[in-house]
């Protein structure tokens, strides 16, 4: 008995020894995810990716190539929720321990180079990587994809990679993916071979370095068309084969901004190719992957959506990204505006060599406003506080280079820019390293910018007008602007002046958003006078402030319905069929054909308007109503559904089908979708019809699809 008891107590005494320095080996990887830098300098990354689409999974191996800087025993690399397998170091096997992080790989590393770590994992990313419709095998094929969103440190959901952006390296990547679909991914491709009839491998090479957040994939059914950068750059343009009449449009002015911005920035474009890739379902507009954008199909146009919504500002930001964020990169969020506010700032650039002058005050003019507001109700953020908003680190930081340009001046400005992005070329940056190159070309002490537009939360308001008002637009704007509690029969001399072609776009707008409600004749004559202007955009104000159409000007207002403006031409169908519903089949069938936006904005709207029209009840009247619930499919874009779940819920006729594709809605990965199918699914349960249905329809569909459902029914 006293054997067996010494033999267990030694047993268990080693047992907790291991414990206790395996304990410390994780205390001390977890602390080098921040700082692991010091210790490992990772110079390349090989990996074989294997993605199964129809089961959403992926498995791969991946060979990274290190050098070991400081003595260590510890080594980890961020993998969620996967499962490792066959690490080996330098060809030996090594110990690992997997958790839902990541990988934690244990030796007593010693100062050395060429180091070669080898490992195979299997996943199913619950983010990151995005399978879309690959559960509905009856859709055509054209509408299942594949893609990836990195920032925010979810490219290791799919590939054993480094959450920490201060660890960049050169990823060559390889896939497996089924045949018949465009595969695409950063770097050049280097090959393309079919394994057998329904596997291809793709392989990418790159050349340069990066942070981990910038890898990217995309597989869909795509064609291509090549361009070239005025230096020969390969730029190449992305689309669906039955999206080819939107390639120019979407596309449009891809080459002038890329030679813009070269131009602009003095450094060559520092990556090996660009390309531009849209997908369904996409969490944001756009995303600047190294050499790899992703965008928004929903930003697909054609030329008349061209005119209210296009590409060109994404287009813009997304590639001064490949500097500003991709070759010099923020250590930390703190940072952040070094990213989104250049990028920001370089994209209204160019912007403004594109659609002029005054556009760009104007935009500066918008989000001044907004800043203005956040500042004043005590909201403001400084653009160095780590969990700034969107707003601050965009618009307020695209201010601050607006107002550093105007303090410093073109010539130094530009020539600071310049030697920040060659002193730091794939390197990790602070504030201060921008700022002490700003103070080299300038010669100016910049501490007193930094203190008002990088430390202050604090939108600089009076400085900000003052440079607006740099601009004879702008000047004649806020003279118009300020005549808003003016009565019209005081201000209608400068109303009409301001009318008198050529009508500028914004200036001409506000003139009519002033008109809005008036019925004298001096607003009518006013209004004839906008309307004649032939300015698109002072039409199509017309369209959407005008709430009661006077008689006087019921031709005028029809002949909206001609306008090479989507927006225009939803605006006043609407009112045309509210107002005079003696004319409304006219409307409607003039109206029949157009679908507009991507999310159908006319064609959801015309359709409704057919059922609630019950004098016009035609055999169709079925078919109009299956077509609009159809519009919820989950297989659909969920810009699409969205806009017919709101005209449903309008008009009061959700069926089964459309209320279970609101539930799974409700679990969609694109946050502002699922946020909106949440809050109207708790508005329907109000209704003690609909809540009735939703308690049994939360009974018999399957419980991870009605998790938030439940949660509002029994809370």
């Amino acid at each position: 008995m006293y054997f067996a008891e010494v033999i267990l107590h030694d047993y268990m005494r080693n047992i907790i020894a291991f414990l206790v320095i395996f304990h410390s080996g994780i205390l001390m990887a977890q602390e080098q995810q921040i700082s692991q830098t010091e210790y490992f300098d990772f110079q390349q990354v090989e990996a074989d990716v294997k993605i199964w689409p129809f089961t959403k999974q992926v498995e791969g191996k991946v060979v990274y190539s290190l050098d070991i800087l400081k003595h260590t025993d510890t080594l980890f690399i961020d993998g969620r929720k996967m499962q490792f397998h066959d690490l080996t170091l330098n060809g030996s096997p090594v110990k690992f321990s997997g958790n839902a992080k990541g990988v934690y790989v244990i030796h007593n590393f010693l100062p050395s180079k060429n180091n070669t770590l080898e490992l195979s994992y299997n996943a199913r990313p619950e983010s990151g990587m995005y399978f879309i419709n690959w559960e509905f095998p009856d859709i055509d094929d054209s509408e299942k994809q594949v893609w990836t969103q990195g920032q925010g440190r979810y490219t290791s959901t799919w590939l054993p990679s480094f959450d920490d952006m201060e660890e960049k390296t050169e990823f060559d990547l390889s896939f497996e993916f089924p045949s018949g679909y465009e595969v695409i991914a950063n770097g050049v491709l280097q090959s393309r071979e079919k394994i057998n009839d329904s596997l291809t491998r793709w392989e990418f090479d790159m050349t340069k370095p990066m942070s981990s957040y910038l890898v990217a994939f995309a597989a869909g059914k795509y064609k291509s068309e090549d361009i070239s950068s005025g230096t020969g750059d390969r730029i190449r343009l992305f689309y669906r084969p039955e999206d080819s009449l939107m390639l120019e449009p979407t596309y449009r002015y891809t080459q002038k901004i890329f030679d813009f911005l070269e131009k602009e920035i003095g450094v060559a474009y520092p990556w090996q190719n660009y390309k531009q890739i849209p997908v369904r379902d996409f969490l944001y507009a756009g995303m600047e992957n190294t050499g790899t954008t992703i965008f928004s199909h929903s930003l697909m146009t054609d030329s008349i959506g061209f005119k209210d919504r296009n590409y060109v500002n994404v287009n813009a930001h997304e590639l001064a990204h490949q500097w500003f964020g991709n070759l010099v990169t923020e250590k930390n969020g703190k940072h952040h505006w070094l990213h989104e506010g250049f990028a920001t700032y370089y994209a209204l650039l160019a912007e403004k060599e594109i659609f002029g002058e005054d556009y760009y005050y104007w935009k500066l003019f918008e989000t001044a406003e907004q800043l203005k507001e956040l500042s004043d109700t005590g909201k403001g953020q400084a653009l160095l506080n780590p969990n700034a908003s969107s707003l601050t680190f965009y618009q307020k930081g695209a201010w601050a280079l607006h107002i550093l340009r105007e303090k410093v001046g073109d010539e130094a400005f530009k020539k600071g820019i310049k030697k920040y992005l060659e002193l730091y070329s794939y390197e990790n940056v602070e504030t201060d390293n921008f700022i002490e190159e700003m103070e080299k070309a300038s010669g100016m002490n910049l501490s007193e910018f930094v203190k008002n537009w990088l430390e202050q939360s604090a939108f600089k308001a009076e400085e900000s007008l003052e440079s607006l008002k740099r601009s004879e637009f702008i000047r004649d704007y806020l003279n118009i602007a300020s005549l808003r509690e003016v009565p019209l029969d005081q201000k209608y001399e400068l109303l009409d002046e301001a009318l008198t072609f050529p009508v500028n776009d914004y200036t001409g707008q506000e003139v009519v958003h002033q008109l809005a409600g008036l019925e004298s004749a001096q607003a009518i004559q006013l209004y004839k006078k906008a309307f004649q202007s032939n300015n698109l955009y002072v039409r199509q104000a017309i369209s959407m402030s005008m709430t009661g159409i006077p008689p006087e000007l019921k031709k005028e207002f029809e002949s909206l319905l001609e306008d090479e403006s989507y927006l225009t031409k939803e605006g006043a169908l609407y009112r045309l069929w509210e107002q005079f519903p003696s004319e409304r089949g006219k409307y409607l069938s003039e109206t029949a054909g157009l679908e507009g936006f991507y999310n159908k904005n006319i064609r959801i709207l015309w359709l409704t308007l057919n059922l609630v029209t019950p004098e016009f009840e035609t055999e169709k009247t079925n078919s109009y109503y299956e077509e609009l619930a159809g519009y919820t499919a989950e297989w659909r874009p969920f810009q699409v559904r969205e806009n017919a779940f709101s005209y449903l819920y309008q008009i009061g006729a959700f069926n089964r089908e459309s209320l279970e594709s609101l539930i799974r809605g409700t679990h969609h990965h694109t946050y502002s979708f699922r946020n909106f199918c949440r809050q109207l699914l708790s508005e329907l349960l109000t209704n003690e019809e609909y809540r009735k249905e939703l308690t049994q329809l939360s009974q018999v569909m399957a419980e991870e699809e009605t998790v938030y459902l439940r949660s509002k029914i029994n809370g």
